[in-house]
């Protein structure tokens, strides 16, 4: 059943609210644009949700999501939270400034011993609760902690309202933007699958994104790097494209041909 959630006044109706003093100003005009999805690696909601109002701990995020789907908002959405770290994606750094935190009550990864799988504060948890997979920056299969269907429905309706809400750009996990330290949300969180349903619905409803190529010449490349293989042809300066997806701080665009550009040499209409 789909979940509809309403934000008023920066607040989720229906969340427990729980202030955090740990916490920044207001973000800067226009520079909202994120979602991150964290999990928190520990025994409980309550517990996390201890952490990250301990002031010597200088942590904090916007919302937990406990294993029933209960959510408490620990920071309202207009107040920069400390979650991401040191952090980069694309061209950006620092993402507690752009960023909504949302912390969902997981173990994160297990280790099997004799049979059961363990966390890292050693409880142990059936196989049932576990999901078998690789990581997107492992090449192994590893164990990991099971998200709840409840968790899952409330995420994405939390998720699907902060874009209706904000500027919502992007929906990232915390692995996307700090990689060298961070595996969370995972593999058994269906990050892919759930930002491609919610960020592709906002940009159908909106109409296309038009941009306008300002280099002279712009190569467009297979794939969103800058040493793979040229398509045919380039775009001269002033070519209008439709911007179709993101990704790494690039574009896959479209206009006679598809392919993808730095996205440095677009200038949004």
């Amino acid at each position: 059943m789909e979940i509809k959630l309403i934000i008023a006044n920066h607040h989720l109706e229906g969340a427990d609210c729980i202030e955090s003093p740990n916490q920044g100003g207001p973000y800067a005009p226009g520079e909202l644009d994120t979602i991150i999805i964290h999990f928190t690696a520990g025994a409980n909601a309550e517990s996390a949700i201890d952490t990250l109002c301990n002031v010597e701990r200088k942590v904090s995020a916007h919302l937990v999501v406990a294993r029933n789907g209960t959510v408490s908002q620990l920071l309202p959405f207009n107040i920069i939270g400390w979650h991401a770290g040191h952090s980069k994606w694309g061209e950006r750094e620092g993402f507690n400034q752009y960023s909504i935190g949302i912390e969902i009550d997981n173990a994160g990864q297990l280790e099997e011993r004799d049979g059961c799988y363990e966390s890292w504060f050693g409880r142990a948890y059936p196989p049932e609760e576990v999901v078998h997979g690789v990581h997107r920056h492992q090449t192994r299969e590893s164990h990991w902690h099971r998200y709840t269907p409840e968790q899952l429905r409330v995420v994405e309706a939390i998720c699907a309202a902060l874009i209706k809400t904000y500027p919502i750009e992007h929906i990232l996990g915390h692995e996307e933007i700090a990689p060298d330290r961070k595996v969370d949300p995972g593999p058994a969180f269906p990050l892919d699958q759930m930002r491609a349903r919610l960020l592709n619905t906002a940009m159908a409803d909106a109409g296309p994104d038009k941009a306008a190529v300002k280099a002279k010449r712009l190569n467009i490349r297979a794939e969103p790097n800058g040493q793979a293989e040229r398509q045919a042809g380039h775009l001269l300066q002033g070519t209008e494209v439709e911007v179709l997806e993101e990704k790494d701080g690039w574009c896959r665009v479209k206009v006679e041909l598809e392919g993808w550009v730095s996205k440095r040499y677009l200038e949004r209409s």
